[in-house]
């Protein structure tokens, strides 16, 4: 992330930045993943959950090196140190690259698991849900990067793209309420909203790339849903890996 122009810090920036509605929106997410995969990693020897593979672990902790380079980015816009900022987004860019790497990787080998056994399981549907969060992602990232000159555009991508790539922890979440597919999918929406809701309550408007980005995101997973539950999308599975 890189911001437009370089402000002084000042004396007070740490306390400025804890008033800014990026951070705490940043510091949300990180509760929503920790929430999320608390019983399977982070709090795992806690409840006993099995062993992951080391390829798991090595995701994860991609992942939540991203999320909290993320939530220090917006620390330090907030607190108005672009020069640091700008350093660090080096790193930012190299992360998210690997989170996308990563996680097609893994979802691939799922799907390719499942596909040997012959066995219809969760990743026949999960292979194109997985993959449009992941190019998503990538796409927010890219376009935040090639936008990075224009402040309030740029933010609000890489917002986005925090956002999108929670939606796994999100459907965690909902889980522990119930299994029904339309609460994991509301949980989801539900965090992109709060950031849109309470982006736009503090700047007391709506900022198009916020709102239409929404849209893009929300009607990306409603498809890709919907393409999977239909029989062709299982046929073609079959008839191309089975």
């Amino acid at each position: 992330m890189t911001a437009a122009a370089a402000h002084p810090a000042g004396p007070h920036g740490g306390a400025a930045a804890a008033r800014q509605p990026f951070v705490w929106l940043a510091l949300g997410m990180a509760a929503v993943a920790l929430g999320g995969f608390a019983r399977s990693y982070y709090l795992k020897r806690l409840f006993a959950t099995p062993a992951l593979p080391l390829v798991l672990h090595a995701h994860a902790l991609l992942m939540s090196g991203w999320l909290s380079v993320f939530i220090v980015q917006s620390w330090l816009i907030a607190a108005r140190r672009v020069a640091w900022h700008r350093r660090l987004g080096v790193a930012a860019a190299v992360l998210a690259a690997l989170v996308v790497l990563s996680g097609a990787a893994l979802t691939v080998l799922a799907f390719e698991r499942e596909a040997r056994a012959h066995a219809v399981g969760k990743f026949h549907y999960l292979l194109l849900i997985n993959l449009v969060n992941l190019l998503l992602f990538a796409g927010l990232i890219g376009a935040g990067l090639a936008l990075r000159v224009r402040a309030e555009v740029h933010k609000r991508l890489m917002l986005l793209a925090a956002v999108t790539i929670l939606a796994p922890a999100a459907a965690r979440v909902a889980l522990l309420a119930g299994h029904a597919p339309l609460l994991q999918f509301l949980a989801f929406y539900g965090c992109i909203l709060g950031c849109v809701l309470v982006d736009s309550l503090w700047h007391r408007r709506l900022h198009p790339v916020l709102g239409w980005g929404a849209l893009v995101v929300i009607a990306a997973f409603q498809l890709s849903y919907y393409a999977v539950q239909r029989p062709a999308w299982l046929s073609f599975l079959r008839h191309e890996f089975w």
